[in-house]
């Protein structure tokens, strides 16, 4: 079976041009997919060290899944791991190497609909407003900060951001997203300031620098991690006394939330968050009921 998987792999990365993380996260469910049926030996090759994917039907599929489920993995990391399936059986049927897809016609576990957490104006403002803008470090969180709010990126966006893909002057951000598609998104002044003041602050500090293409650094001079991002926004919003949960993507869904408060249309936000379908932006219409019942009370006639 590795040698559909590599094929697999390869497909995804050539063909598709998924994102590094999205490849990764598709070569551990199929990881964790061929050692659940070599443990199991539901599927095995006339060499019995081997598995069979033409044995492979949608009983081994569900059992796979229910093995999960007792495990207590969460019914969203299932349903993506039968996604991943999915595709894989997919890829295999359009290559000749099976004839039916075994995972097409396995239902989908139910998720719970999560309303997207966001930040009120006023905790959205002290959380900016709470880095200690004197030293570098500081400066650069405020940049980061602002940079989440203002533009609505993903933090995966954020860290690969180059020098090269802010342009202070226009006051825009180019943005590579999911499945490598490139978006132009606006950046307020705000964080354009921020991110001026903190260039400046880095080029004095040049020697340090080990990653000059890199827009925001850690310490030792090297391109900032996702996981830092969180531990960023999650300091902050802890000093900010802000006591919600919060995360990078709880900065994302504040930028959509203002924006529909503040009268943009459903799809410009779409555009700026780079969602490809308007269903996933549609989320935000469920936060903000009170101000559509608004706004439906002062325009419709038979109000």
């Amino acid at each position: 079976m590795n040698q559909y998987i590599d094929q697999f792999k390869k497909y995804l990365k050539v063909e598709k041009n998924v994102s590094v993380h999205t490849l990764r996260n598709y070569s551990i469910d199929m990881e964790q997919f061929e050692r659940f049926l070599k443990d199991t030996n539901l599927c095995p090759a006339e060499d019995e060290t081997a598995i069979d994917i033409k044995k492979i039907d949608n009983v081994v599929i569900r059992t796979f899944l229910g093995s999960l489920h007792k495990k207590e993995n969460c019914n969203s990391s299932i349903a993506r791991k039968l996604s991943t399936l999915r595709t894989f059986f997919k890829y295999l049927c359009r290559e000749g190497y099976l004839k039916k897809n075994p995972a097409r016609v396995v239902a989908t576990p139910k998720q719970a609909k999560k309303l997207p957490s966001f930040l009120p104006i006023d905790e959205a403002f002290r959380l900016m407003d709470t880095p200690d803008t004197k030293t570098l470090s500081g400066l650069r969180d405020k940049a980061i900060l602002e940079t989440l709010y203002g533009a609505g990126i993903r933090i995966s966006e954020l860290v690969s951001l180059n020098v090269t893909d802010v342009d202070l002057e226009k006051g825009y951000v180019r943005v590579l997203g999911k499945g490598r598609k490139e978006r132009i998104v606006p950046l307020g002044s705000k964080a354009c300031d921020a991110i001026r003041e903190y260039i400046n602050k880095k080029q004095d500090a040049g020697s340090k620098m080990q990653d000059s293409q890199a827009l925001f650094l850690n310490q030792r001079g090297k391109r900032l991690t996702a996981r830092s991002g969180w531990n960023i926004v999650d300091k902050y919003a802890r000093r900010g006394a802000i006591k919600r949960h919060i995360s990078p993507h709880s900065l994302r869904h504040t930028f959509a939330t203002h924006l529909l408060e503040g009268g943009a249309d459903l799809r410009v936000i779409q555009e700026l968050l780079g969602h490809s379908n308007l269903s996933t932006t549609q989320k935000y219409t469920h936060i903000n009921l009170d101000q559509l019942m608004k706004v439906y009370d002062k325009a419709h006639p038979k109000a």
